[in-house]
């Protein structure tokens, strides 16, 4: 469990709860398209996710501590409908779970005609000092592997 003096406690701390939710909304355009076969465009699923992805972290922001930030572990989405482009869909994220720094997330997307997308988003907070460190480490060794 997550101490007070701990990084990353700042979610316990301010009493994030099960069951706060966040919208995101957004209206698909031609930057968020897939085009198949013989159909007109719609919404990629890659751009579906990362809407989802987006309420989640509006959710969290409120909660961040300075010098935090949350990031995506795992994602398991059901993509259930096509949105035609121009179609507005809402972003829905629903705390399910918090560990210390870990938060589970129901999330689900709707145009006003179906329930387009649906499943679960996990985040993490993080030092974003720490993984900039971290990065930076990982791009420094990467140049040494190709000399």
């Amino acid at each position: 469990m997550c101490h007070a003096d701990e990084p990353s406690c700042g979610l316990i701390m301010r009493n994030l709860k099960i069951g706060a939710t966040q919208e995101h909304h957004f209206t698909p355009n031609e930057t968020h398209a897939v085009q198949l076969p013989g159909l007109p465009l719609v919404l990629s699923t890659p751009h579906l996710i990362w809407h989802l992805e987006t309420a989640a972290m509006k959710l969290l922001a409120p909660y961040l501590d300075a010098g935090e930030l949350s990031v995506g572990t795992h994602v398991d989405i059901e993509h259930l409908a096509p949105t035609p482009l121009g179609v507005p869909v809402v972003c829905t994220a629903r705390v399910i779970h918090v560990d210390g720094p870990a938060v589970s997330f129901h999330v689900e997307a709707r145009d006003p005609v179906d329930l387009i997308g649906r499943g679960v988003h996990k985040r993490r907070v993080l030092h974003a000092d720490r993984m900039a460190k971290g990065i930076q480490r990982k791009v420094e060794r990467s140049q040494l592997d190709d000399i």
